[in-house]
């Protein structure tokens, strides 16, 4: 015996009563089966509704032959009635979102004759896909479009036409469908054949706010939020541009002229910094003496090039084989050691077996990370060299 679906009766229905067909346990929970339902199943790219059966949760719904079996927390008694009740906020939430992309999709289709060949409306967002290019002006128009349809708050229609009457009609649809079909219409922006819950004047939705968009096999992913997301998603926008606003002394509509011109400074210093450790290094260089078979440097103050451009001055200045170390004790060491006569990978590698380190490189050059004490570090060269 098939379902009654009351979502298609009903979509704003939140609480019903049905009797427990079937429930059997399963792995993680309980499969129930009623007489009828509020509760849309998984599908068309639309997660399952969750809500409660009396006290149980329900965790999952799916929907296979007609029959929705509905995956619970707990056991009900077959035969019993129970009382369902749907999480109300996210059902309504979805309904935004996929009424919302009615208008976008029914959109693209008209102006570029595009299909929506992917759709999934994820717990916090959701995409469509495009099978064609869209550009970024393009996208502000589609956005513009779609929110007058917003504001004009159309009746959205939904109707089960005849085989007949749908030989004649024009409408989108993603797979072929067997059996009674359901046109869902918002007047002047797409018909189109769904299974889902959708809102009843498209005014509920809000705002649509499109957020993303990536090319995607040939064609757009599209990243969408509608209602109460759209909401959110600007709260958390503002937040953070008002927090940067006030870090930066300027206007929220000046913030990012303000970051141009921070950047700027921060490459014009970036550059003054790096001619200055240039010199430094020179400076360094120059009091470091190379009378010693391996030149050791330890300097925890070097960073990024530093290790390595130290070396080439101290190789430069008659140093047979150079090791600089960057860090301490306590946190480790990076490593670079060169020569211009000596291949250093052995002793690369016994510098890793004997403090875990990592590393390797080229007869002239090796590089890496290890772990141990500068002491330690020292005698191991004196013991080896």
């Amino acid at each position: 015996m098939e379902t009654e679906k009351l979502f298609y009766r009903d979509g704003y229905m939140k609480e019903f009563d049905a009797s427990v067909i079937s429930c059997k346990q399963t792995e993680g929970g309980y499969e129930v089966v009623l007489n009828r339902t509020a509760f849309f199943p998984e599908g068309g790219g639309q997660y399952a509704d969750p809500g409660w059966l009396s006290e149980a949760e329900v965790l999952d719904v799916q929907e296979k032959d007609g029959v929705i079996y509905h995956k619970v927390s707990g056991a009900l008694e077959e035969g019993t009635t129970v009382h369902g009740r749907l999480d109300w906020d996210i059902r309504f939430e979805r309904m935004q979102q996929h009424t919302g992309e009615h208008i976008i999709s029914g959109i693209v289709h008209g102006r570029f004759g595009y299909e929506n060949v992917g759709f999934h409306l994820g717990s916090d967002y959701c995409t469509m896909d495009f099978n064609g290019p869209i550009t970024k002006e393009e996208l502000k128009e589609i956005e513009l479009e779609a929110n007058k349809a917003v504001f004009r708050n159309l009746a959205v229609g939904i109707t089960y036409p005849s085989r007949e009457e749908l030989s004649s009609m024009e409408y989108r649809s993603k797979i072929e469908i067997e059996g009674q079909v359901r046109i869902v219409t918002v007047p002047g922006y797409d018909v189109c054949a769904c299974c889902a819950p959708h809102l009843g004047t498209t005014g509920e939705i809000g705002l649509i706010k499109l957020v993303d968009m990536v090319n995607y096999k040939g064609g757009e992913r599209i990243t969408m939020l509608c209602g109460f997301r759209a909401l959110a998603d600007y709260e958390i926008k503002e937040e953070n541009i008002k927090a940067v606003s006030a870090l930066l002394s300027a206007k929220e509509y000046e913030t990012a002229d303000a970051v141009s011109h921070l950047k700027e400074e921060a490459g014009s210093l970036k550059g003054k910094i790096a001619s200055l450790q240039q010199k430094l290094l020179a400076y360094q260089a120059a009091e470091i003496p190379v009378e010693e078979d391996v030149v050791l440097v330890f300097d925890s103050g070097l960073s990024q090039n530093a290790p390595r451009e130290l070396m080439n001055l101290l190789l430069n200045k008659g140093a047979k084989i150079c090791a600089v170390f960057a860090g301490t004790d306590k946190d480790g060491y990076r490593y670079v050691i060169g020569s211009r006569e000596t291949d250093v990978r052995p002793l690369c590698r016994r510098l890793n077996e004997e403090f875990n380190g990592r590393g390797g490189g080229k007869p002239e050059m090796v590089q890496g990370s290890l772990q141990g004490d500068e002491a330690a570090i020292r005698t191991s060269f004196g013991s080896g060299c």
